[in-house]
């Protein structure tokens, strides 16, 4: 996707844009790089503390946003955009992608039985975290790239490229 058709869906061109599948994995893949230093982070914190299965969750959930959010938010405020507009600019780009990351690397890691009393030291924890956030960038794929492709999401960030 050019510059040009993303400002023409923001200014009210209601064609569908075609994104390629390259296109949709590199979003994917920067959202997934913001998700991933949050969601280690969070089970790693979580787990050495040994916290609840649930309060690791929800810790790993919101260093997955924080992370995502300032991925963005630092690429943005690098293009000139003041930092509450890179704010909302995050917001509509990342949070639908970070969302379902966030529920199915989740559900993965819940679902992997050992995997969150395996501790930072056991192998069963790296892989079934390493296989959790693989299964969440599968499932996110098809999504962000709809989601371009109605000029929202990652199209967003683009425009500002």
């Amino acid at each position: 996707m050019h510059d040009h058709t993303v400002h023409a869906r923001q200014h009210g061109d209601s064609t569908p844009q075609r994104v390629s599948w390259a296109m949709a994995a590199q979003a994917t893949l920067h959202c997934l790089t913001g998700c991933a230093i949050g969601e280690v982070l969070g089970m790693v914190i979580g787990t050495s503390l040994g916290l609840h299965d649930v309060a690791t969750v929800a810790l790993a959930i919101a260093l997955a946003f924080v992370f995502g959010y300032a991925l963005t938010m630092r690429s943005v405020l690098r293009a000139g955009v003041p930092f509450r507009a890179a704010l909302r600019v995050a917001l509509a780009a990342d949070t639908v992608s970070i969302l379902v990351m966030e529920i199915v690397d989740n559900a993965v890691m819940l679902g992997v039985p050992g995997a969150m009393e395996a501790g930072i030291g056991g192998v069963l924890f790296w892989a079934s975290l390493a296989f959790a956030l693989a299964v969440a960038f599968v499932v996110t794929l098809p999504i962000n790239r709809a989601l371009m492709s109605r000029g929202r999401g990652h199209a967003v960030v683009h425009a500002l490229h």
